[in-house]
């Protein structure tokens, strides 16, 4: 676990009761649906938070939310000046261009500079273990090999908050191993993580706080063992919890 205070300095994020409403469109009836409805929690910078919650509880949600992909319908999500960015899959591909183009089209897609990308690209292109095919176009491309060359992109780009997502499973098992060694790395260094997980021991091993949210609701913000504890005896007693902020 990260060795972390707060040291009195303010969070450089702030959701206030922030909430997310998705429209359904049928072909005869329409419907709406809240992915998020009452969200509140602070992050702190050079901590790992963690979210926990069942699945369809909303962490995809939040993380698109904190990337900016989304803003929220209802609350307010303050963000003081930093540059959130998702740990995601092909953002901004295009299968004309050769896979150089697409990782530097994709890095200023994530908010870099395109001399920040190209500075990277040698790095990218080894880890994904690509070179070969740096200059072909990615309509050459199989699926998993975009796939290898999205997640490095992403990985080898340094955002001031690192939103992680532990299901991302890219590439063969060999390529899954290293991605996840690269993922736990960045976790455990001093940069600023937001990791949604459904490893108990992964959350306790790296993160030093912890936010619970349950059907779109935000039930516990605190130290990470004590969200733990009561999420995992929510999940073994079905006892229900107050929604706070």
């Amino acid at each position: 676990m990260k060795n972390f205070e707060h040291f009195n300095a303010p969070p450089i994020i702030s959701a206030r009761q922030i909430g997310v409403t998705y429209q359904r469109k049928g072909l005869f009836h329409s419907s709406s649906y809240d992915a998020l409805k009452n969200v509140t929690f602070d992050l702190y910078k050079g901590e790992s938070l963690a979210v926990l919650g069942r699945n369809g509880a909303g962490k995809s949600t939040l993380l698109q939310l904190l990337a900016g992909v989304l803003q929220p319908d209802r609350g307010e999500l303050i963000n003081r000046g930093v540059q959130a960015q998702l740990l995601t899959l092909q953002v901004g591909f295009d299968a004309k261009l050769t896979g150089r183009d697409n990782a530097i089209l994709s890095g200023i897609l994530l908010g870099r500079r395109r001399r920040e990308v190209e500075k990277q690209l040698d790095q990218i292109f080894e880890f994904a273990e690509l070179e070969a095919f740096m200059n072909a176009p990615l309509s050459t491309y199989s699926a998993g090999m975009k796939a290898r060359l999205g997640f490095a992109v992403s990985a080898y780009l340094e955002p001031d908050v690192l939103l992680v997502d532990e299901v991302l499973a890219v590439g063969d098992a060999a390529f899954q191993s290293k991605s996840k060694k690269i993922m736990e790395d960045k976790i455990a260094s001093d940069k600023t993580v937001v990791l949604v997980s459904h490893s108990v021991e992964m959350i306790k091993k790296y993160c030093n706080r912890a936010v619970w949210i349950d059907d779109g609701v935000s039930r516990l913000e605190g130290n990470v063992n004590e969200v733990v504890a009561a999420y995992v005896d929510n999940m073994t007693t079905g006892n229900k919890m107050k929604a706070f902020g």
